[in-house]
């Protein structure tokens, strides 16, 4: 097993006017690549280099801070952006559209509370939905941690990721965060986040 830097999965204008072109080519070519170099140069030489992240991040508290951290960032924004695509937005369907009716009531409280999930993350961290004992889960994380780690506060199988540093959304929206997370909407990638939730139950998450 070889860690590589996956492309994006689309274009740097895709995602406008929700996403800005020049936010997502900084985003991804500065800031996701950095993680990735120094989570490379953290690992260089030890038996990390060919352990799956699922596995690294099973036991991140015992790992360098540089693991850690770039690891995360690494992670993370693969998912974020997996989790976007040009013609989003809409609403989930299936059992993933079954699963939030039952555990939040409706789609339209899913929302709600996953935005305030993002609204609240102080300073830096991403908002997710996992998967944990076949159940749904909102959670959140600060820094690059996630909830693949044993660190986390709340465990589980990520399936939807959104990035709450500034540097996701600033260029557009200021200190505006609420407004980033509105646009965000229109761009999720229900059918990709589905399949996540399919993987998960799959693999007994």
């Amino acid at each position: 097993m070889s860690h590589v830097f996956p492309e994006l999965p689309y274009s740097y204008d895709a995602l406008e006017p929700y996403i800005d072109a020049k936010t997502m080519e900084v985003h991804y070519s500065k800031h996701h690549r950095t993680y990735f170099d120094k989570f490379i140069t953290a690992i260089k030489g030890s038996e990390l280099e060919s352990t799956s992240l699922n596995d690294i991040f099973a036991q991140i508290s015992q790992q360098s801070p540089a693991v850690r951290n770039n690891g995360g960032g690494y992670y993370n924004h693969i998912l974020y952006w997996n989790c976007m695509a040009p013609n989003g937005g809409g609403t989930p369907t299936g059992e993933l559209a079954e699963a939030i009716i039952t555990t939040f009531g409706s789609y339209k409280q899913f929302q709600e509370l996953f935005a305030q999930a993002a609204i609240n993350t102080f300073g830096s961290g991403f908002a997710w939905l996992i998967v944990k004992d076949g159940a749904l889960h909102i959670t959140s994380t600060t820094n690059q941690d996630n909830p693949l780690m044993d660190v986390a506060e709340a465990q589980g199988e990520p399936i939807l990721a959104l990035d709450v540093w500034e540097h996701a959304y600033y260029i557009s929206y200021q200190n505006r965060r609420p407004d980033y997370i509105d646009a965000w909407w229109n761009v999720v990638n229900w059918e990709a986040v589905s399949e996540n939730y399919a993987i998960a139950l799959t693999q007994g998450k």
